[in-house]
Formats: structure tokens, sequence, C-alpha cells
């Protein structure tokens, strides 16, 4: 292997950028037969069964298992329940160019009660809905127009006016609810050794120890008849579905499992309709199969189901008391996690449980994204839209402002105007309070359980580098466990966490604008000043190392004359190749042209002769002129290395892939908008091959780059390539695999590189990314004190700020007094946490001579940003004046059960955790009573 002499966090840092869709299985024609060898059904269903590649380059046991994690987690996707309703907000309709009606919701909210103020906005279109984030200024209006031009919508047949009716609100949630349903159903079907067709399974009466072991594990056995919570179709009051089953609350989502052996049995039908009736309509089927693994296995085109998209195969092995797993996916499901540990068996039964579960729900969601339930939604949505429109029609002149923008501020109106006014947003905030109650009481709100997840540890989760850091920060890199950090104010300096004071390298007069720590290559490359006077500095670390050991003067710009790269002259950007073992690449842009140059091998350079300078050992290549100055650079790596090496540059509205040999430019991706906000090109390897992820304004988008002909890239459509969209406008994107995580102003969005899902948005006030090569660094104003300071309870109900209306602008109180500086720490998010892979041997700090050994993990205290709780924003106070409010019109006949229900869990707000066999209705309002909504 080419890169072995690589570092352990040089190599890390590599292979952050590698990633594979094999560890998510792949496609297979599956065909059963019958007991004569006849053929009956075949189908293409993509398998997973644990990765079995050996050749990858990393030692079996050195993979590391990421956490198991809920993808577009409700609670961070359904934002008009959580964000809008019950609380002032505005909305808008519109016709497109198209004469398509649109609606648009926007609200000013606090994020989760951290003081980051910004506008959250919903776009609702037959194709989906579209959700943004804006930060918020207080100097600066933003009208319905520029939000609308940041979700690229610049042409209207009918401009966005303002709907004052508040029971848009009850069609607008209608709308939200399309995306899917919050609780699920699943099918259970129970198979014995040996069983090859669907009618021999759905036959089975009843069960095995084994199976009703395994039933425990998913859930509580329940009575229907009289059931008061999620029934996922069974019939609760005659038990004609049966007269149990098997039921489960996770993560906030309620679970019902359509169980083979509980469902009504007939002796006189073979073909048992009545269970298929359930199981054949459910989108994800669980097989429990008896035998071990040398017996026939199950496959897919066994069951008579156009539905079902998903099946998981679970057998147990009573030997060894663990559980085996394999997913069979229809061809046309996304990709979705978590993906299979290698082997896929399972001793942990919690664990199988919380994977099991995971996938489960995660495989339904991704379903939906298939052509035939996507066309299906998009008809339901178009219909829905339509359809208010019409209702709307004749209001819209009558009860709205044309074009009002909810920024703008009116002119002061008569007082009795004002209190009209008032008190139409009064009613507003409490019919849409009822609606969120109702919501809740159904058990349809997108929550999470605050019991769920707490001790466990998010592998994006901080610690704390260095506190009260007083200076900003242009760029930085780490060295070892260091980190190399260069500020305007105070020159560039070496920090070593809280343990030892930082130490000065460069002095002001060095204006680092960007720079790359090479431990291999023994190298520090830095882009210095800016404008005319730029250039790339090279130096030596062992040099530098050197000399901050012999406390020798801090250097500045006479004292690195001779480190100067002459030739780079007015150089306002510069790229490096990510997989450097070999050769190193630089290419450096300055104004429109790129010059390429390359590092000589150290046997023939100027290291024997021990010169300080490493300047001599670079050589200039060639010269290629571009059209534009190029905004984003970034270096791709070809198969061979020979003359098939490119550079891919971001201008206008174009990204451009160059041949480094010829200079030969070939159009990656047109950016169809009117403004574009380049934030990226990231060079990464699936499988060995080369793609480009491509990240602008609010998009990223993967492209692969096949070789052809040794020299000329191919770019054209692939399905593997895929695209989506982040909430908010990213400063700065990471690839660290399985994740992609992004940085903005006040917020990381993290996602999956293999599909674009959500899984977590971690609120971090004043966020700026320091470095992310290796270990990631960010900077912000985050408190440290404690873990509930940072955490992401939503608790905004009774601090945030509302949407600012013509009569007034809310205030957002500073977390310090009047006068005070922000004060700002360093973070550090492990990348070994991320990417799952182990660094074998401890990284040594330049600082140190002797090797230092790595602090244990619960040595570090970690400060995290990310908490695995959550929280919609109704307190105890706030329910009880809604239930009294609305008690009427909301409860009808169930007034008195709902009400003792609420005052017997009210007065059982001591409790800590809510046990699994509580009623729908009564957990609910267990959990709005104690916080945990």
């Amino acid at each position: 292997h080419k890169h072995k002499q690589v570092s352990a966090s040089e190599d890390l840092g590599c292979r952050r950028g590698d990633f594979s869709r094999k560890h998510y299985g792949s496609v297979e024609l599956l065909i059963s037969s019958d007991a004569d060898g006849a053929i009956q059904r075949a189908g293409r269903f993509r398998v997973e069964n644990g990765s079995s590649d050996e050749t990858l380059d990393y030692t079996p046991g050195t993979w590391r298992r990421t956490d198991v994690h809920l993808e577009n987690p409700e609670y961070h996707t359904r934002w008009f329940f959580k964000y809008f309703l019950g609380k002032v907000h505005q909305n808008y309709v519109g016709t497109d160019a198209e004469k398509n009606p649109f609606y648009l919701s926007v609200v000013l909210s606090d994020q989760n009660n951290q003081r980051v103020p910004q506008y959250r906005a919903i776009l609702w279109r037959k194709t989906g809905t579209l959700k943004i984030s804006l930060p918020y200024s207080p100097t600066k209006t933003l009208s319905v127009k520029s939000i609308l031009s940041a979700m690229n919508m610049d042409r209207f047949e009918k401009g966005p006016r303002e709907i004052l009716n508040p029971e848009i609100q009850k069609d607008l949630l209608v709308l939200e609810e399309q995306e899917g349903s919050v609780n699920f159903k699943f099918g259970v079907l129970y198979a014995k050794d040996g069983q090859l067709t669907d009618d021999e399974m759905f036959s089975n009466e009843t069960g095995s120890e084994n199976f009703d072991k395994f039933l425990s594990l998913l859930g509580d056995t329940i009575t229907l008849q009289g059931w008061a919570g999620y029934r996922g179709g069974l019939d609760t009051k005659n038990d004609t579905t049966g007269i149990k089953s098997i039921y489960t609350v996770y993560q906030g989502h309620e679970l019902m499992f359509h169980v083979s052996t509980m469902l009504p049995y007939s002796k006189e039908n073979k073909q048992q309709v009545e269970r298929k009736r359930h199981i054949g309509n459910d989108i994800v089927t669980i097989v429990f199969q008896e035998g071990d693994d040398a017996s026939s296995s199950f496959k897919p085109s066994m069951i008579r189901s156009h539905f079902t998209h998903i099946f998981a195969l679970v057998r147990y092995n009573s030997q060894n008391d663990s559980y085996r797993l394999k997913i069979f996916s229809e061809e046309s499901v996304p990709l979705f996690g978590p993906p299979l540990p290698s082997p896929p068996v399972f001793t942990d039964h919690q664990e199988f449980r919380d994977f099991l579960l995971v996938k489960l729900i995660n495989g339904e969601k991704a379903t939906l994204e298939t052509p035939t339930f996507a066309q299906k939604r998009q008809r339901t949505l178009d219909m829905l839209i339509r359809s208010l429109y019409q209702d709307l029609m004749p209001d819209l002149h009558k009860n709205m402002l044309n074009r009002r923008s909810f920024s703008d501020v009116l002119p002061e109106s008569p007082k009795s105007a004002r209190k009209k006014e008032e008190a139409r947003q009064a009613e507003f905030v409490r019919i849409g309070q009822a609606l969120k109650l109702k919501t809740i009481v159904r058990g349809d709100a997108p929550t999470s359980l605050v019991t769920t997840g707490l001790c466990r540890k998010e592998p994006w989760e901080s610690q704390l580098f260095c506190s009260t850091f007083p200076y900003d920060i242009v760029c930085a890199d780490s060295w070892g466990q260091s980190v190399l950090v260069a500020t305007d104010a105070a020159g560039v300096m070496l920090l070593d966490g809280e343990s030892l004071p930082p130490v000065h390298m460069f002095d002001r007069t060095m204006v680092v604008k960007q720079m790359h720590v090479l431990e291999p290559q023994d190298l520090l490359i830095t882009r210095t000043d800016k404008g005319k006077d730029a250039r790339l500095y090279v130096f030596r670390l062992s040099t530098i190392k050197k000399g901050l050991e012999e406390r020798q003067l801090i250097r500045g710009k006479c004292d690195s004359r001779e480190n100067k790269l002459e030739k780079t002259k007015g150089c306002h950007l510069y790229s490096i190749n990510t997989h450097h073992g070999s050769e190193l690449r630089i290419v450096a842009a300055i104004r429109n042209k790129l010059l390429l140059i390359t590092r000589k091998h150290p046997r023939f350079s100027a290291v024997a002769t021990g010169a300080d300078s490493p300047v001599e050992e670079f050589q200039y290549i060639r010269e290629i002129c571009l059209c534009d100055p190029p905004v984003v650079m970034s270096l791709v790596d070809g198969p061979t290395g020979e003359n098939d090496n490119m550079i891919c540059v971001a201008y206008k509205h174009q990204f451009d892939l160059i041949n480094e040999s010829t200079g030969d430019a070939y159009r990656l991706h047109h950016a169809e908008a009117n403004r574009v906000n380049f934030v990226a090109a990231i060079d990464v390897y699936e499988d060995g091959e080369a793609g480009l992820l491509l990240c602008y304004n609010y998009i990223c988008y993967y492209k692969k780059v096949c070789p052809f002909n040794g020299s000329t890239p191919m770019i054209q459509s692939n399905t593997s390539d895929f695209h989506f969209s982040w909430n908010q406008m990213p400063n700065a994107i990471v690839c660290a695999f399985p994740y992609i995580l992004a940085f903005t102003t006040d917020s990381i969005e993290i996602r999956l590189v293999v599909n674009g899902n959500l899984v977590y948005t971690a609120v971090v006030p004043e966020l700026q990314l320091a470095a992310s090569r290796s270990d990631i660094y960010f900077v912000s104003s985050a408190p440290v004190s404690s873990a509930s300071n940072c955490s992401s309870r939503d608790t905004s109900s009774q601090s945030s700020p509302q949407t600012p209306t013509g009569y007034e602008m809310p205030m957002f109180p500073s977390p310090l007094g009047d006068g005070e500086a922000t004060c700002k720490h360093i973070f550090k998010i492990p990348l070994c946490n991320l990417v799952g892979r182990s660094i074998e041997r401890p990284l040594k700090s330049p600082l140190v001579n002797k090797v230092l050994t790595t602090p244990a993990p619960t040595m570090v205290a970690p400060a995290p940003l990310i908490s695995a709780t959550h929280s919609l924003s109704l307190s105890r106070m706030e329910i009880k004046e809604i239930a009294s409010r609305t008690r009427k019109e909301l409860l009808g006949k169930r007034k008195n059960y709902f009400l003792s229900s609420l005052c017997f869990i009210l007065k059982s707000s001591s409790k800590k955790l809510i046990p699994q066999t509580h009623f729908g209705l009564q957990e609910q309002l267990y959990r709005i009573s104690t916080g945990s909504y």
C-alpha cells in the first residue's frame, strides 16, 4: 500500500474522504421455487448481510460501530409543528411562474433558548417542502422576496400575500403530516425450519419459545380491546383482528407489530387472508426463521406482496444466545442506515433491539422516497394545495395585505387598529396552541422521549480544547495533538490545549490566510498577505520545532524571506492533493492563472544538505489559464497519477474540471441560481474511485468522476450521483464517513454521506470552523461550565421572541452584560470518533520530545454541544391553561376522562422514568407534564 509511511493522524485525515456504499449491501436477483423446483417468483433486492470485503486496507477489528441513528428524525424535520404552531408567525400565499400555488411560512425564533435568534422558513409546494434557516440581524430588514430568493424562487405569476386567517395553521399542519406518520406498523412473520412458501408461514398457529422470547424483546404484550394508543389498523373494539398484540414506544414513535401468530387463524382458509391482509400491507416485515444457518434460508420472493418493500430476516442461535440479522430491500428503495456490522451477529440483546428498530424505522422512511410512494404523495400534496388555494381565493382581497413584508416597520396606526391587531395575534396563537395540544393528545406529535439515549455518547460530541481564546482565528491546522493557529492580531501560535500556554511562532508581520501542516513531509505551507503582496511560504516543521525548543526569537516576515515561493506572488488561493504519500502537488491560483507546483523526491532534494528552507525542493511544472479567478479549488487524484490528475475549480455559476496535464476544461456542474455562494468542492473516493461533493448555497451535489482514455474525464449523469439540501447556509463542510458536517453561523448540521439524510442539528452560537484535516477544531461562544447550558432541550416557549410585527421588534438579550466582549472557546471533535476507526498508536505533540500517551476517554472532560434530549415548547402551566381554555371544543364527550388523566399525570410528575406499559394517551400526557416534549 503506497501510503504506509503516513502517520496515524495524517492517515486518518486522508481516509475521512474515503467512503463506500458496499456497507449497505449489493443488489441481487432472488428467485424462489416450489418443492418441485419450478420457479414461482423473482425479484431484485438489495441484500445486506454485513461487509465481507477482504480487500479493505484496515485489519479486522479496527472498524468500530458508530452509533445507531434515526435518519431524518421528526423532532428535527417537522418544523411547522415544533417552531410555528402556537406561536406568532406569518403565512403567505402566491403562485409561481408556472401558475402553481405555493405557501410560505416564516417565524423568528430563538434556537433552543440559546440566544441564537434566526428566521425559519418553510416553502410548501406540490413537489414537497423546502426548509431553510436564515440568520437574524437587528439592523437588516428581511423581506418575503429575499427569503423566496434564498429558496431559488424569483419569478411569480402572483406575488406572495399574507394570510391573516388563523385557521390556515390547521391546513398547513395537514400538509406537513403528508411527510409520513410519526408512528409505525411492522409485520412479524413466524417461519419454521424448512418452510418455503408464504402459505406455510402464515399457517403457523403458534410460535416457539424462542419466538416468544424475541417478541418480548420487541415490546409489550397489550390487550387490543379498549386500547387507547396507536393501533396500527387493528380492531380495538370487537377483537376481529386478534385479542392481543405487541406494542412499544421507541424514541417518541409508537410502534405496533402485526404478529402472524396473534392475528386470527382460520383452519378452512389455507391462504390465511386475514393475516395477509395486515402483514401483506406493511411496508416492512420481520421474518423470524427457525433453524441454523445451514438450513434453507428465506427469500423475499417467497412472499406474494406488492406492498412490502423491506424484509428483516432474524435467526436466533441458542448455543451462544445471539441474533443474526439480514436485510432485503426492494431495488428502488434508497440506501438507509445503519449498515450491518460484520458479521451481523448480536450477543447483546438490547443493542440488537435498538439496531433492529432503528433499521426498520429508517427503512420505512426510505421506502416513502421510492417513485411509487413519492408520486402518490406528490399527487396528494398537489390536490391539497390547490384545494386550499381555491378556498382562500374569496379572501385574497378582503383579509390580506398585499406584499406585506414581515420585518418592515409599518407606519404608526390608530390605537384601535393596534388593539385589533393584538387581538388577532392572540386568537392566532390560541388556535395554534389548541391544535398543538390536540395533536399531542391524538398521539401524532413528532417528539422524542426524554428518557431515550441519556447515557449514550454521540460520535460528534465535542471536548473543550482551549477556553477563553482572546483572538479571532483566521485559519488553523492540527499538528499532532496540538493545533497551529493564525490570527491577525497576534500572529501564529501553537496551542496545546488547556495544560500549556500558547507558544508564539510568527509575529503579526506574517499575516497568514491559509495553511497546511504536513507531518510526514516535515512541511508547513502558508499563504501570507493579500493582494499583490500575497505569496506561498514553505517551512520545515523540524526547523520550527528546533527553534521553539531552543527558545529562539519569534519569526517575522523578514526572517522568512528564504522560505518564499517567489513565482506565487499575488496568489489568492491554493490547494494541495489529499493523498500526498507519493508526491505532493500544490496548485496556486493567481487571479485567473493556475500554477502547478510539485515537490521533488527528498532523495534528490536539499534535505541531504541540511538547508533550513525547503524552497529548493519545489519545482514549477506549468501554468494553466482560466476564464475567471477561482473562488473554490480542489485537487482530484487520478487512478494512475499518470496524466489523469484533475483540478476542480468554481467560478461564476459553475464548477469545472481541469486536466492538470493538458489544461483542458470540462463543465462539471452549472448552478441554477441567481446568486451563487460557493462553499466547497471536496474530493472523496468511493471504493477508490474519485468523486466530488460540490457545495454551494444550500445545495450539496455528489458527482462521480470516471477516467476515460487515460486522460479525459467522463462526466455524465450517473446512477450513483445524488444531491440534498442543507437547512442553513454552510460556511464550511467536513466529510468524515459515514457523516458529512455543515458548519453554519450558529449550528452544526450532521447528515449521512451516502444519502444526505439528516441525523442531528447541534446549536452552536457564533460558530467558526478552524481546522478539519485531521481532528475537527471549531470556535464558539457556547458556555462550557456545564453540559446543561449547551443542551438542545427546547424551552423556547417561555423565552423565545415573537416574530416582529409592524408594532414591535423583539430584543434578544446578550448572555453577557453590556460592554463585555463575547467569550470564545475552542472545541475539538476527535476524528476517530466520527469515522469509527481506532488510531493504533498515540500522536506526538511537537512541543514535547517524549512520546505522549493518549489519555483515556474517561479522563477528558467533555463539553457536549449536543444533547440527546428534546422537548416541545409547552410547559405544565401552559398545558393547564390551554386545557381549561379549550376543553369544550377539543374534548367533547371525553372531557372528564382527559381531565382526570391530566390531573393524575401532573400529580405523578415526580416519577423519573416512563414505564413502557403506559397506555398511549397517559404516556403522551406524562411526557408533556415532565417537560419531555
